[in-house]
């Protein structure tokens, strides 16, 4: 089984201020534990730049406009009341892009089974015209948007176990029948969607909400009895996950108690919903994740499956 990561060092350079959690310490983490010798098979990719038309398959082009135009010649400046840019802050976000871009490539085409993309700044909450959560572009509606256009993919899946709802991801895919969008996420938290009864125009949303406090078992019963039987039944050509890690017990930004352990159960069980209905084909993008210890344990875990 080949497992292509990708990570390219200007995302380190993505600053948001001090003391943002989003921090660059976040991916040096990752860099860290990924560089142990059990994950001497991954197949480690450089990506390139990303474009302004993939940006905009999901994206308002005035938007892109605005956002490229706030990157800042030097110190910081504000898209939004928590996302906030530094001078290679539009460097990052393309190179996240074009990760997720040739991660999908990679896998449509049979030339890895898999692939993980230790990028940022995050994507899931980023809307067609708005940032927001840490967020600037979408690179999981990109990637999936991407597969439909370039690749023939008829049906694309996106599972989201980041313990915030993706409200950006699940806004881009409300009324095309042919995206599936599927969360586990704290209830109530940021950004305020994600409730049971938010279906999408096609029922093609699952929100699979969870209780302040949820642990491993809400978690993965949320898991075996919603969110993996409605990805079997959408039947998705490729399977897209937006990996965030504050779920975990240890993380400051909210109050569910996932273990590691459930990390590495969830990402066996994506591996096997897209074993069955699509060759393995499957992509996974980094989004949360504030405790550094935890985030490096826990994609360790998540990673140590897809290698196989």
């Amino acid at each position: 089984m080949t497992t292509n990561l990708y990570f390219h060092p200007v995302c380190i350079e993505h600053e948001p201020s001090p003391g943002h959690p989003e921090s660059p310490a976040r991916l040096r983490a990752i860099a860290d534990v990924l560089a142990k010798s059990e994950f001497d098979s991954l197949r480690r990719c450089i990506p390139s730049e990303g474009t302004r038309d993939h940006l905009m398959l999901v994206h308002h082009d005035s938007y892109v406009d605005r956002v490229f135009n706030l990157v800042p010649a030097e110190g910081y400046t504000r898209v939004d009341s928590d996302t906030i840019m530094s001078p290679k802050s539009g460097e990052a976000a393309l190179h996240a892009t074009g990760a997720i871009i040739e991660a999908v490539d990679a896998v449509m085409t049979g030339a890895a089974n898999n692939a993980f993309c230790a990028m940022r700044p995050p994507g899931h909450h980023a809307e067609p015209s708005q940032a927001m959560g840490f967020c600037l572009f979408n690179s999981v509606a990109i990637g999936a948007e991407y597969a439909r256009k370039v690749h023939g993919a008829e049906r694309v899946a996106v599972m989201d176990f980041d313990v915030h709802h993706g409200n950006g991801t699940q806004a881009m895919f409300w009324n095309t029948p042919d995206l599936f969008y599927t969360s586990t996420h704290q209830w109530p938290l940021y950004p305020g969607t994600g409730d049971k009864s938010e279906t999408g125009a096609h029922g093609n949303i699952v929100n699979a909400p969870l209780s302040v406090g949820a642990g491993s078992y809400d978690f993965r019963a949320a898991m075996r009895e919603v969110v993996l039987p409605a990805i079997y039944d959408f039947s998705p050509d490729l399977v897209m996950v937006s990996a965030g890690f504050d779920a975990h017990q240890s993380d400051p930004l909210a109050q569910l108690a996932l273990e590691t352990e459930d990390f590495a159960w969830a990402t066996d069980k994506l591996l096997r919903v897209a074993e069955k209905n699509c060759g393995g084909r499957l992509v996974s993008t980094l989004e949360g994740g504030y405790d550094l210890t935890a985030l490096g344990e826990s994609v360790a875990a998540h990673v140590r499956v897809l290698v196989g």
